[in-house]
């Protein structure tokens, strides 16, 4: 049997989708947003490996913006998938992928201060066992733990905030409010949040001392559970092993993962190649690369993103070589976040969806759930939502 290893660039999008004008950043509609093209007009992107996977030509059908140093004859198969969710968000783009669109409209707190409903407020402040919370607004993971910090060091209040997405953040420092303590509350609170119809609860802690606080990589998603079965299902049902890399045994509430692997994305990397070399025949390899969502895109890094993607690029290429014959490499996204756009949020664009194995061909329009279907059909294993094999 061989083996399926799916790996998602987070908010690595090519192209505005169809329904962008109805998604927005602040008061403008993300219509025009291009990831990856506009990083690379603002400065020269070297990612040879990705080019010659078809990322270049995927761009081009997807929006038909010109790419700079991005114009290789795809040596594997490319296309261009779209989204049909309603939302532009970590679990609908993963979910999806998976072959589960969301059923459902997500909840979302809406951009003011405070952004949250007074009883909603009141729950976090019982469950923290404090008579308070800073932030409660829309912001910047890093903008507002530099902002709240030093207040939550003196007072012990969960920084807790929002963003376009329909998700709920809890930032407190490790030490002093304790990382234990941070991982309870947001546990906690998950399950109310999720009867609301909001996809995430964070937990997100930090260390360091104002001026010098520092994210960790302690995070932990508590996503409410997809609501029917998954391509990680399916392959587990089927009896093959299902490994999960960074935050995918999160998104998807470990339903269906045999072994998750965490850390930042350098360590993903090592978990990843670790997995190319030792996976059994017939395992499913569901992998998240999230700095590119979370350090570049929401800061609006132009440069920081394309040296990740240009970091990423040089992992690829010493990983293609060792797959096995007959295994199956996908490289897609969630959803986009260009870093070139007005506003911190994602963008809602259309995603690459980049295969080595199966020869070099246009692949052509795509959908995400395709993706689900055609690892199931790789595998040899039943796929049960929408989509269908480009295999």
């Amino acid at each position: 049997m061989t083996r399926a290893f799916l790996v998602v660039i987070d908010s690595v999008g090519i192209g505005g989708a169809p329904d962008a004008d109805a998604f927005f950043n602040g008061s403008l509609p993300d219509t025009g947003a291009n990831t990856v093209a506009h990083i690379a007009q603002a400065q020269a992107l070297t990612v040879p490996i990705l080019d010659s996977l078809g990322l270049g030509a995927a761009v081009r059908l997807a929006s038909g913006d010109d790419v700079p140093g991005l114009d290789a004859a795809p040596t594997a198969a490319w296309g261009a998938a779209q989204e049909v969710s309603p939302g532009k968000d970590t679990p609908s783009g993963h979910w999806e992928l998976a072959g589960v669109p969301v059923p459902w409209d997500w909840t979302y707190f809406p951009d003011t201060q405070p952004a949250l409903p007074d009883d909603l407020t009141a729950l976090i402040c019982k469950l923290a066992g404090t008579d308070g919370i800073h932030g409660n607004c829309h912001a910047s993971g890093t903008a507002i733990i530099d902002a709240h910090g030093a207040a939550h060091l003196q007072d012990g209040w969960p920084i807790v905030y929002t963003s376009a997405d329909s998700v709920l953040q809890v930032a407190a420092h490790e030490e002093s409010f304790g990382l234990d303590r941070l991982l309870k509350l947001c546990k906690d609170l998950a399950p109310h949040l999720h009867a609301m119809k909001v996809g995430r609860v964070i937990a997100r802690p930090f260390l360091g001392t104002p001026g010098r606080f520092k994210r960790t990589a302690n995070r932990k998603d508590y996503a409410i559970a997809p609501p029917s079965p998954t391509l990680c299902d399916n392959a587990q049902a089927a009896g093959r092993k299902v490994y999960a890399v960074g935050k995918i045994g999160d998104i998807f509430s470990m339903r269906g993962i045999d072994e998750n692997r965490k850390g930042e994305d350098r360590a993903l990397m090592g978990h990843l190649s670790d997995l190319i070399d030792t996976a059994e025949d017939g395992s499913f390899t569901f992998a998240n690369f999230v700095e590119f969502d979370s350090l570049y895109g929401h800061r609006r890094d132009i440069a920081g993103y394309a040296g990740h993607l240009e970091w990423f690029d040089g992992a690829l290429g010493d990983l293609l070589p060792r797959l096995r014959d007959g295994d199956l490499l996908i490289v897609t996204a969630d959803h986009g976040n260009d870093p070139s756009w007005p506003g911190t949020d994602h963008t809602r664009e259309q995603v690459p969806v980049l295969v080595h194995g199966i020869g070099a061909r246009a692949l052509g329009q795509l959908a995400f759930v395709d993706v689900a279907a055609s690892v199931a059909d790789h595998l040899n294993i039943p796929h049960t939502g929408p989509g269908k094999s480009f295999l």
